[in-house]
């Protein structure tokens, strides 16, 4: 029987493999190293906190799938990913919508891991806040790294472009923070309304 903990290192094996794979000639070191940031700054937190602080089996898929976004997308840059490309011509569709799919994981996982948190430290103990704030909180984290993107393509300049990925919408930002919006508000109402284990 393969025990909760051992479901968790064979999901960390797994990231490792995609880790390795995704560092492999990528389209540009400067953009893996932006689009891989948040990962190679948060599992080594998750790792030192696992003891203390264990998600849901639910939030450590998500992190895992969100982990493996981001390195796919730091390999071939977000506007490059060749299956979406090839969605984008089949169905001729104005952009490459891999940013899109990202955006929304990113705001599911971060409202899933907010909610947690606010609730198994007691932070607020009534369910309908710790949705609510979980859900704004998430919106504040997709606006600040949508900042934090404007302002390293800023200092760095063209270079930087592909890390932006507005693919020429001027409203990308505003469609990106969206994404999340929607991600958080569904994934809460899987594991809030629909009674997903929390203890």
């Amino acid at each position: 029987m393969i025990t909760k903990d051992k479901k968790h290192y064979i999901g960390l094996i797994f990231l490792i493999c995609i880790f390795i794979w995704s560092l492999i000639k990528p389209k540009s070191y400067l953009i893996w190293i932006l689009e891989a940031a948040p990962l190679i700054i948060g599992i080594p937190v998750l790792l030192l906190t696992y003891k203390k602080f264990k998600f849901s089996n639910l939030t450590y898929m998500m992190i895992l799938l969100a982990s493996c976004i981001m390195l796919v997308g730091g390999h071939y840059s977000y506007t490059e990913v060749p299956l979406f490309s090839w969605i984008q011509k089949f169905f001729s569709l104005s952009r490459n919508h891999y940013d899109r799919v990202g955006h929304f994981i990113q705001g599911a996982t971060a409202a899933l891991i907010i909610r947690e948190i606010l609730w198994k430290l007691r932070i607020v103990k009534q369910k309908v806040w710790v949705t609510i704030i979980s859900i704004c909180m998430c919106l504040a984290v997709s606006a600040f790294y949508e900042i934090i993107e404007f302002a390293i393509t800023y200092i760095v300049g063209g270079e930087a472009d592909a890390f932006l990925g507005m693919q020429g919408d001027i409203w990308d930002a505003q469609w990106d923070m969206i994404c999340a919006l929607i991600g958080a508000i569904v994934f809460n109402f899987i594991f809030g309304v629909l009674g997903h284990d929390e203890n």
